[in-house]
């Protein structure tokens, strides 16, 4: 859907929830009714006539464009499909996690090794995945909700298995704002949700945290990765261990 189709809609919806009739907004832009109507069945609309008419609704552009953004539905998942094509491209699975990470396309260009180019060609294909709304000048809008998590057995996190984990705890986790911790016990299972949901909001502050601190120069930053998470388990090395019911 096209980005002025997506604006006349909106100013449709303000008109209705202002009361504003056709006939009315006509009789304030000094037009025909008719004339009103054809503006809006043809979905295309000048600036000039956007600006006239969030002039009669006492709202500016700013606040439309961020009714449209809020508006459009965000995707707590993506489909097994969606996931597939992502990783089945190394390029386009480290762009598409920049993303997640709200890099601007300059960010991710100077810091690895994609031409600009290259760097739009993979941004098209999150575009076209739905991932990632591309707009003007190299800027997006992630299409993705604050809750986004990649699907639990799906090919990202066997992706992740695969390569990342070994490598990920290869470390002493010791460094400067650095932890690795490992609580074992037994709760409550009514009490278990309510501790995922709080590992949930930790990982929401810290996503919030990333995107207030974009402003910091670059000497006042640095990369760390988060990793949350929570299973009812039994250490492998210590099955053989247990006494059976």
């Amino acid at each position: 859907m096209s980005a002025s189709h997506d604006i006349v809609i909106a100013l449709k919806i303000e008109l209705k929830a202002a009361g504003i009739t056709y006939a009315e907004l006509a009789r304030q832009l000094g037009l025909a009714e008719s004339s009103v109507k054809r503006i809006f069945s043809r979905a295309d609309m000048p600036l000039s006539r956007i600006d006239d008419v969030l002039r009669v609704l006492n709202i500016d552009f700013a606040e439309l464009a961020q009714r449209i953004a809020d508006s459009q539905p965000l995707l707590h998942q993506l489909t097994l499909a969606q996931e597939s094509a992502v990783v089945a491209d190394r390029k386009l699975l480290l762009i598409a996690i920049s993303c997640l990470s709200h890099w601007t396309f300059d960010q991710i260009v100077a810091t690895y090794t994609f031409t600009v180019a290259e760097c739009q060609l993979h941004m098209a294909a999150l575009d076209r995945l739905g991932i990632i709304e591309l707009r003007p000048m190299n800027r997006y809008r992630l299409r993705l909700a604050k809750t986004f998590r990649w699907l639990p057995d799906g090919p990202v996190m066997a992706f992740f298995r695969q390569h990342v984990t070994a490598d990920y705890f290869n470390a002493g986790f010791d460094d400067e704002g650095e932890l690795l911790m490992l609580v074992h016990g037994q709760i409550g299972t009514s009490l278990a949700n309510s501790f995922v949901e709080r590992l949930q909001r930790l990982g929401q502050d810290f996503a919030q945290q990333h995107l207030a601190d974009q402003r910091l120069p670059a000497d006042k930053k640095r990369a760390y990765t988060l990793v949350v998470g929570m299973r009812s388990w039994l250490f492998a090395a210590f099955e053989d261990l247990k006494r059976q019911p």
